[in-house]
């Protein structure tokens, strides 16, 4: 049992801020919403926070459909430094997390540790499917009643991260589905589902399809220009459906690097071979089955996102990078 008293008794202002990853995507934003409903409880307020446009797909009708209130980091007041944040879905020092001023007390995750960060509290438990199952049990241990939009939130979330009861489903993600299947609003759990995908999006799943390579039964994809997080990830699930792959890799060219979305039916541990191919060179990390990276630009090369031979290059080690890590060190013993 979780003592979540404790976590509290770590705090010492009134209002929190209450943090998830870059580009959240679902887990991640339920999993702030049902913290911040937890929070409320206890008599203390919050404000979810993030770096990145939630503008459309799953993340953004669930913000829409469920009236959750998310504020951008570019968008709010400058936020002093003494200021305390909760980080959930994420750790301090990842590549796919801004460093806000603030201080980060807590850290409420289900991702690998790859660093060294220290918080007044932690509770990471990479054995978890998804974050929206932890937050979830803080509330059932705790005795609070859950509303319908909460257990709605934090339903929806626990399904997108373990691609319906798919992918790394442990005991705690099936005990909270079920409970909280049961308080949701199937309604809108069903709308959920329907019509996240704009025709803009069909763009990237072209470029993907028409650029796939095959590195054995490793497939590399090319999703386009400035494509979206959560949607890089989408098409790298959508491309583990070949019956040739076990392991996609897509990646997208944007203005500040290229981001990395990797999956894997478990031939592999892809946050290993995240961490191992982006050494050196990015940043990468994450679950056995799901994974993602970051590689900065080298600040030398003028206006890099245009220059063609730069970026060739650079997406070509990426994939050899992959190829070899996959190959050599990230096999599951």
């Amino acid at each position: 049992m979780i003592d979540f008293d404790e976590m509290i008794s770590k705090l010492n202002h009134r209002h929190i801020y209450v943090q998830t990853h870059n580009f959240p995507d679902p887990d991640a934003i339920a999993s702030a919403y049902g913290l911040q409903y937890l929070l409320r409880s206890k008599g203390l307020e919050s404000t979810i926070v993030y770096k990145g446009k939630v503008e459309h797909g799953s993340s953004n009708a669930m913000v829409k459909k469920l009236g959750i209130e998310i504020v951008e980091y570019c968008d709010m007041a400058e936020m002093a430094k003494d200021a305390e944040i909760i980080l959930v879905d994420s750790q301090k020092g990842n590549a796919n997390i801004e460093d806000m001023p603030g201080d980060e007390v807590v850290c409420i995750d289900h991702h690998p540790v790859f660093g060294t960060a220290r918080y007044a509290f932690s509770d990471i438990r990479p054995e978890v499917g998804a974050c929206a199952s932890m937050i979830a049990q803080y509330i059932f241990e705790d005795g609070i009643r859950i509303t319908s939009d909460v257990a709605t939130a934090l339903l929806y979330g626990i399904k997108i991260d373990t691609a319906n009861l798919t992918r790394g489903v442990s005991n705690l993600d099936l005990d909270m589905f079920y409970r909280l299947y049961n308080l949701a609003d199937r309604k809108k759990l069903t709308e959920l589902d329907r019509n996240v995908m704009r025709q803009s999006d069909l763009k990237a799943y072209a470029s993907a399809i028409n650029s796939i390579k095959m590195y054995g039964k490793t497939a590399f994809a090319n999703a386009g220009y400035n494509c979206q997080d959560p949607l890089i990830a989408a098409i790298s699930d959508f491309i583990m459906m070949l019956d040739t792959t076990d392991n996609t890799v897509v990646y997208s060219v944007k203005d500040d690097g290229i981001k990395i979305s990797v999956r894997s039916s478990g031939s592999i541990n892809a946050g290993k071979a995240a961490n191992t191919a982006l050494e050196g060179i990015g940043g990468g990390g994450g679950h056995e089955n799901m994974a993602g990276g970051f590689v900065a630009y080298d600040k030398r090369i003028p206006d890099p996102v245009h220059n063609e031979k730069y970026i060739s290059e650079l997406t070509n080690e990426i994939e050899q990078r992959f190829a070899n890590a996959i190959s050599e060190k990230c096999r599951r013993r």
